[in-house]
């Protein structure tokens, strides 16, 4: 009877190919949230926003390093949970990292059925955010960066035109603007000079106050909102596959997870 229940016990065991996979993959996992975490709070120190928190609610606009923030605090934590949970084997963490990982999949799953089944919706949010974050170009070095870099990968100007730029006090063509930049738009907007090696920060100045065919040798005139829908119809696929492969790595590590939970209730059982 002792020698049955001594090979029961040798049976039930922790495997270990599964612990160290789900420690290894999360331990990369974790320093990758670290250095996300510490690049936005880098970020936030050079700007002044950790010794003043009222500034996080001053800009008008997206804060990009919002992104690092919360993007590095929740793979910090997981990544956390899943390491020290796979390393000591506790089932604890292991639970928290399996229901963790499962909701953000399950959030995933919903805001992808809901922007399916909502697209005008969607582009009218898409619409009101851009035309938000023109409004505060000017307030943030971070926002001004990520509204440039969009209106040159996508080649546009603005949600749907250059004459969204009105929205920017700097920018609008009211006769009462004192700014050097009335009547203009970004440099992002326009076009580039093959032969031009340093950026004409100028470039876009004035550029308002001429025709619309005028216009279009000097800055781009498509906006933004639909380039973006061209885009993402242009690269479908990809996208797509990136969706589905991140949702892969969830799943894995969920399966993981609970593999390695069960093991250890295994083991238990048999003290």
């Amino acid at each position: 009877m002792s020698r049955k229940n001594h090979n029961h016990y040798k049976g039930a065991e922790v495997s270990c190919c599964v612990k160290y996979f789900l420690f290894g993959f999360n331990i990369l996992f974790w320093l990758l949230g670290a250095a996300f975490l510490g690049i936005g709070l880098w970020a936030w120190a050079e700007k002044g926003v950790l010794s003043n928190l009222s500034a996080i609610t001053d800009l008008g606009g997206f804060d990009p390093v919002w992104l690092f923030i919360v993007v590095g605090g929740v793979m910090f934590i997981l990544g956390f949970a899943g390491c020290i949970g796979a390393l000591r084997e506790n089932t604890t963490l292991l639970k928290f990292f399996s229901v963790f990982l499962g909701l953000i999949f399950f959030l995933e799953l919903t805001a992808g059925i809901l922007a399916f089944v909502f697209k005008d919706w969607i582009k009218d949010q898409l619409n009101f955010f851009i035309n938000n974050n023109v409004k505060a170009y000017r307030d943030d070095i971070d926002l001004q960066n990520l509204i440039d870099f969009a209106q040159e990968y996508w080649s546009c100007c603005g949600a749907h035109g250059p004459d969204d730029w009105n929205l920017n006090m700097y920018f609008n063509c009211t006769e009462l603007n004192p700014s050097r930049e009335r009547c203009g738009v970004p440099f992002s907007c326009c076009v580039k000079d093959p032969a031009e090696d340093v950026i004409n920060t100028q470039c876009g100045y004035d550029v308002r106050l001429q025709g619309e065919l005028d216009r279009q040798k000097y800055i781009l005139t498509k906006g933004c909102v639909g380039q973006f829908e061209k885009w993402l119809q242009d690269n479908l696929i990809i996208v797509a596959g990136i969706f589905v492969g991140i949702a892969l790595l969830q799943i894995f590590g969920i399966c993981l997870a609970q593999n390695l939970v069960s093991d250890v209730k295994a083991v238990k059982a048999n003290w």
